[in-house]
């Protein structure tokens, strides 16, 4: 197995069995590769010979982006993925600090470059037709580009940006290496799969997890924008084995109402990130298929994986080094203890951030952003940002990001498992806890909620749900509880809860309160979704 994403690529350059299908096309691995070799040479004509070639990529999840990351590995030069959902200032400043040279985007996404400041970057608009000319023009040849090694950069890929400005990791092509081929021998995927990649390809899930996953196995990587609706149309039409997910798209797939032949497709694994247990259960059940969720970063210094003695709630077993510790003391929190209704009765001890003891793990640091690499290698651990505990055999529970504590008339709690506790509820589609101001002191708990297509919840329904779950802590009921269409997210599918603090109680969704000292919530009308 070759060790470079220039490497895997270069195998299946005499290849005739499809190598990347979008809409009705299909394209051969020979095409893929010649094609890709083709844009690497004109990209190197185009730019400072004196300078590093950084390429911006600011398209949707099309055959050129999937052509120019290629390029990149193929001619050896550092593809950036640029964040489609990024405006303005904020997206000049993602451009100008990755040293872009190039840029490439379409006519879709060509206005939203206008009148920024943009450095040096040579802005290509892939739609036109000189770009094409150019490219059908160029040779398709694959010798001549530089030589790349395992740790050389392969791509900036930023940051999700949930709880602060994304920030540009570099991408070592071991990391791509790795990833795909973990994934390729734990399935058996070959030439004669189709990895389904609806995740943005700026975003480092379907880099990993799709991108990297075809690139290993031969399997033909097939492109679509993610939509609930289209999503089994798609798989069948690909005839897509496997596909890739990262934040909820399990949960808005299964929000939409069952149809009796769902499981007849060829799907048969989904990887990903984030999905709660109960997503994982139904959509291995609804589609036969099966489901592995794992939990990692960007950064890819914070590993943790399923086994099959992972309990319920938990994100599952950590790499080595891999440990939970108290940011002020830097000593490692102490196990969970439990109390006889399953709740955590040491949460204020045994929750801290999820570090990497051994240091980066395979983190190469943040481009052109010493400072923030610094403050996440501090004293030579890498801090993750992320809350958690772990119970008496070792099994990691998420308990939110640093942001995600509350404390509640003088108690510490943690919004991922009240999160979790919610999603029990068979109408919840999608919940996210977060804490409002109290009008004396400290935090009152907020949850916004999302509910599956035609299902229907009333404020008496969801406090009697509550008052049933044992292991909710009195603390943690829901003093607001906001029902609505669709919860703020980023590109990637992960909420930004800052946004949800920030409107606090200004919000035209339907709102449901309780008294302070009851379990009763105002407002006794039934709220449906529409479908």
């Amino acid at each position: 197995m070759a060790d470079t994403v220039q490497g895997l690529l270069l195998q299946h350059a005499e290849r005739d069995t499809p190598g990347l299908k979008y809409g009705d096309r299909t394209w051969s691995w020979r095409e893929v590769v010649a094609g890709a070799a083709a844009r690497a040479h004109v990209l190197r004509a185009l730019a400072d010979a004196a300078k590093p070639l950084h390429v911006g990529v600011l398209l949707p999840n099309s055959p050129e982006m999937a052509l120019a990351i290629s390029a990149g590995a193929i001619g050896g030069h550092i593809t950036v993925g640029i964040n489609a959902t990024r405006r303005g200032a904020a997206l000049a400043a993602d451009i100008r600090r990755a040293d872009c040279a190039v840029l490439l985007t379409d006519a879709a996404h060509l206005p939203l470059l206008d009148g920024l400041d943009l450095g040096d970057a040579i802005v290509v608009d892939t739609d036109a037709a000189s770009w094409q000319e150019q490219v059908a023009a160029a040779p398709t040849r694959t010798d001549g580009f530089p030589v790349v090694t395992t740790m050389d950069t392969f791509m900036l890929i930023f940051t999700s940006g949930t709880s602060g400005e994304p920030k540009a990791v570099q991408v070592a092509n071991l990391m791509v290496v790795m990833a795909g081929t973990v994934l390729v021998d734990k399935y058996g995927l070959g030439p004669d799969d189709v990895a389904y990649c609806s995740m943005p390809l700026f975003h480092s899930n379907a880099i990993m997890a799709g991108f990297a996953v075809s690139a290993a196995s031969g399997a033909a990587l097939a492109l679509a924008e993610f939509s609930a609706r289209s999503f089994l149309d798609d798989i069948r039409r690909y005839g897509a084995t496997y596909l890739n997910y990262v934040g909820k798209p399990l949960a808005y797939v299964l929000a939409t109402p069952a149809r009796p032949d769902d499981a007849d497709n060829p799907l048969r694994f989904a990887f990903g990130n984030e999905a709660s247990d109960r997503d994982i259960r139904e959509f291995a059940a609804r589609f036969g298929c099966s489901v592995w969720d794992g939990f990692g970063s960007t950064e890819s210094a914070i590993i943790i994986t399923r086994t099959e003695e992972t309990p319920a709630g938990s994100i599952g077993v950590p790499f080595d080094g891999v440990a939970v510790y108290d940011r002020v003391t830097r000593q490692e929190c102490p196990r969970a203890v439990y109390d006889a209704d399953g709740r955590v009765a040491n949460l204020d001890e045994a929750v801290g951030e999820l570090v990497n003891t051994q240091g980066a793990g395979f983190f190469a640091g943040y481009y052109n952003d010493e400072r923030a690499t610094a403050e996440r290698l501090d004293g030579g651990m890498y801090w993750s940002g992320d809350l958690a505990y772990r119970d008496a055999d070792g099994f990691v529970f998420l308990a939110g990001r640093t942001d995600d504590w509350l404390r509640v008339d003088g108690e510490n709690l943690a919004a991922a498992p009240i999160e979790q506790l919610l999603l029990r509820h068979d109408a919840i589609s999608q919940a996210a806890v977060y804490a409002v101001a109290d009008e004396r002191v400290g935090d009152q708990v907020m949850c916004a909620l999302v509910l599956r297509e035609d299902a229907a919840l009333t404020p008496s329904e969801l406090a009697e749900f509550l008052a049933a779950q044992p292991d909710l802590s009195p603390k943690g009921w829901p003093r607001h509880v906001r029902i609505a269409a669709a919860l703020p997210s980023t590109a990637t599918n992960k909420v930004l809860k800052r946004e949800l603090r920030a409107q606090g109680l200004a919000t035209d969704d339907r709102l449901w309160s309780r008294g302070e000292r009851d379990r009763i919530y105002s407002e006794e009308r039934a709220c449906t979704t529409s479908s």
